[in-house]
């Protein structure tokens, strides 16, 4: 069984996996061969309006994570991707791209932790 893997998109060093770019907007200067993308799963992002008042400013981290939250609670592509994230589990790694210079306070790692917690609350 593979694990979530969070990794940068301009990184020189990327690990093996399924990769899933997890930003709603295409990297800059990024070409999609570059990119050797397996899914953009850009209806995952949060929404442009969250994602400008958000701005990457770790201040106001907290309370993007949970606005996110509450959208994706209500998007209905999270169920179809959640199956998707645990056929490809089976194989390997699946990586979370990204393009945010802040490796902590992202959208990606947020989206990981929102996935983790509801594949835990499945399971009891």
């Amino acid at each position: 069984m593979g694990e979530i893997k969070l990794v940068r998109i301009y990184d020189s060093e990327q690990p093996v996996g399924f990769r899933i770019l997890v930003d709603r907007l295409w990297p800059r200067g990024m070409s999609k061969e570059r990119a050797k993308l397996d899914l953009w799963a850009k209806e995952l992002g949060p929404s442009n309006d969250l994602r400008k008042w958000f701005g990457h400013e770790d201040a106001k981290y907290p309370e993007f994570k949970r606005k996110y939250f509450a959208e994706l609670d209500q998007n209905p592509a999270v169920a179809d991707f959640r199956d998707l994230l645990k056929e490809q589990l089976k194989q390997g790694d699946v990586l979370f791209l990204f393009a945010a210079k802040n490796l902590d306070h992202n959208q990606a790692v947020a989206l990981k932790e929102y996935l983790e917690a509801e594949n835990g609350r499945q399971k009891s």
